[in-house]
């Protein structure tokens, strides 16, 4: 038997699509300025900025839509809604973050061989235009972060930007106090190593939910002692916690009860422990009496 679920209407990011909106608004405008400044400085490592900055449009564009079709509500095609938007979005966010970041580091590796020479000052003044357009980005959305794995994926991009910012703005330093050109090529290959350890956590993160396994934020060991802890409760078998999306998650569990316990007293307390304890939104239990086998029982 299944008690009243409370799953919630919408994603956890839903209300935070102002604020990504307008820092999507303030890194596509800063996309193009970087372009047209790479070029004509002739600066890998604020045209890699651009490559970088240009995933992060897309990225950000992503969480949008993403946001938007996670509100759709639940249908017959689709009972658990459209949550896993959010993840998929994640997901492609972080494989090509990871594809440019690859493909900046081998730039790096040929401009390494020959390093042309880069108008330094023009590279500086649109590195700095993009320092304080990437620190109201993260300012924005700092708060937002903690709401869900596609927010923490489109702050974690605003971060490295702005980090990346920085770096083009020391080879610029160097460039233009020193005349040495491999500083260029040489923060290029820092941004692309920059870039890697945080999008494959973000990426690690996103497949865990897609491949159903336990929340991060949850002790499954500790979950099954505190259901068997409730009064009524024999055994506790059949246990599975999973995320629809961030901050969102399930689980469904069998429940072995003694005679004596009123069915429906315990459902409630099952629940409300569930709940309140794990911040688990959408639970089912199968209570079984004992004596009752299952033909396959799990964890």
């Amino acid at each position: 038997m299944e008690p009243k679920t409370q799953i919630q209407t919408a994603s956890a990011a839903s209300k935070h699509k102002k604020n990504l909106l307008i820092v999507l608004s303030f890194s596509g405008t800063y996309l193009i300025a970087e372009v047209i400044g790479g070029i004509l400085t002739n600066s890998l490592a604020l045209l890699a900025d651009a490559a970088h900055m240009l995933t992060d449009v897309v990225g950000l564009l992503l969480a949008f839509i993403a946001i938007k079709i996670g509100e759709r509500k639940a249908d017959p095609s689709r009972t658990y809604g459209y949550y896993r938007t959010e993840i998929l979005a994640a997901v492609i966010n972080a494989v090509v973050l990871l594809g440019i970041s690859g493909y900046v580091l081998y730039e790096a590796y040929q401009r390494f061989q020959n390093p042309p020479e880069v108008q330094s000052k023009s590279m500086l003044i649109v590195a700095g235009i993009g320092l304080l357009v990437n620190v109201a980005g993260m300012m924005i959305l700092r708060k937002d972060s903690e709401a869900s794995l596609n927010m923490k994926g489109a702050y974690f991009e605003v971060l490295s930007d702005m980090l990346t910012s920085i770096g083009v703005m020391i080879a610029g330093v160097i460039m233009l106090t020193t005349g040495w050109y491999y500083a260029d090529p040489l923060i290029s290959a820092a941004i692309g190593l920059l870039i890697f350890p945080r999008t494959w956590r973000l990426l690690k993160e996103a497949i865990n939910i897609l491949l159903e396994g336990t929340p991060k934020e949850v002790d499954i060991y500790q979950l099954r002692q505190s259901l068997e802890q409730v009064p009524g409760v024999k055994n506790v078998h059949d246990l599975h916690v999973w995320s629809l999306t961030s901050s969102v998650n399930a689980m469904s569990a069998h429940i072995v009860k003694d005679k004596a316990s009123s069915q429906n007293q315990l459902l409630k307390t099952l629940t409300e422990t569930t709940i309140r304890d794990f911040r688990i939104s959408h639970t089912t239990f199968q209570i079984e009496e004992e004596g009752y086998e299952e033909n396959e029982i799990h964890l």
